[in-house]
């Protein structure tokens, strides 16, 4: 899709139930896909897809979370799974192409693949020209965090390869609010789901289109709220949400999802009780 001079695909790595201790177990997509939910059903809500970002404008190659990685270190049990350099290869792009890459937060299903093991057993950045954008309290609230033995009530930290790009200088860790990557792309800071949670907002021409991380999850959390459990700060994180939809809302944005397994990109409208209703937008391929 195109929001004014930006190209933008959805990357998917599949989909996955995510078992209570937080272990991801990809499954079987036709099954799943075969049956659409209707909005309220919450049996899938464990099921999810991994769904990173693209953005492309000029020589600007701008990746929005990175996935779980499965597959890019050297040795990978994982040999027949999509990552993010299985996906990048698909449109054409070298992982040197890239130039930045926003962390939405740092669990470890949207930050893992930011790094691989190579046949030296060496960590190196996944993307090794870009810069990777992260809100600072998100890397000091994960470091603490990683440290204790049990990291995270769901989905936790996995710090130690990200470590590597800190002491390269790679990460860019952010202390504003609002923090404009590159003109027409800025990075908000919501907390809630985590304390350093950021959204992006993508706009140019008129046009605008949000990526939600986990602050919004799927379209199942649209007028829903399934976080309680996982949320480091759940009444924070209803607040971000509440004002962000009615924003999308009145700018008619397109809200892009990272986890997703049927609707991965909509507009939305309400009705007469005004609940908010998700208006699909498909793939142009």
């Amino acid at each position: 899709m195109k929001i004014g001079r930006f190209n933008i695909e959805q990357l998917s790595e599949g989909i996955f139930e995510v078992i209570d201790d937080g272990v991801f177990h990809k499954i079987d997509a036709v099954e799943i896909t075969g049956k659409r939910p209707i909005e309220e059903e919450t049996s899938l809500i464990n099921t999810i897809g991994i769904d990173p970002i693209l953005i492309q404008s000029g020589k600007q190659v701008i990746l929005l979370d990175t996935g779980l990685g499965w597959g890019l270190d050297h040795g990978s049990d994982y040999t027949d799974t999509s990552n993010l350099l299985t996906n990048l290869d698909i449109f054409g792009i070298k992982p040197e192409d890239v130039t930045h890459v926003v962390l939405s937060h740092l669990h470890f299903d949207h930050a893992a693949g930011s790094t691989r093991i190579d046949v030296q057993n060496r960590t190196q950045a996944t993307l090794p020209n870009a810069h990777y954008f992260v809100q600072k309290l998100e890397w000091l609230y994960a470091a603490e965090k990683a440290a204790e033995p049990n990291n995270a009530r769901e989905v936790g930290y996995q710090m130690d390869e990200l470590y590597k790009l800190h002491a390269e200088n790679r990460l860019v860790l952010i202390q504003d609010n609002c923090f404009e990557l590159i003109k027409g792309i800025d990075l908000i800071h919501t907390g809630g789901h985590t304390p350093g949670h950021q959204i992006v907002k993508i706009h140019d021409r008129d046009e605008t289109a949000y990526y939600l991380g986990d602050l919004v999850p799927s379209e199942l959390h649209i007028n829903n709220y399934f976080m309680m459990q996982v949320d480091v700060d759940p009444i924070q994180a209803k607040k971000a949400k509440t004002i962000l939809l009615k924003q999308a809302y009145e700018e008619g944005a397109t809200l892009l999802f990272y986890h997703s397994i049927h609707t991965k990109a909509g507009t939305l409208s309400r009705d007469q009780y005004r609940k908010y209703h998700l208006e699909p937008i498909q793939p142009a391929y």
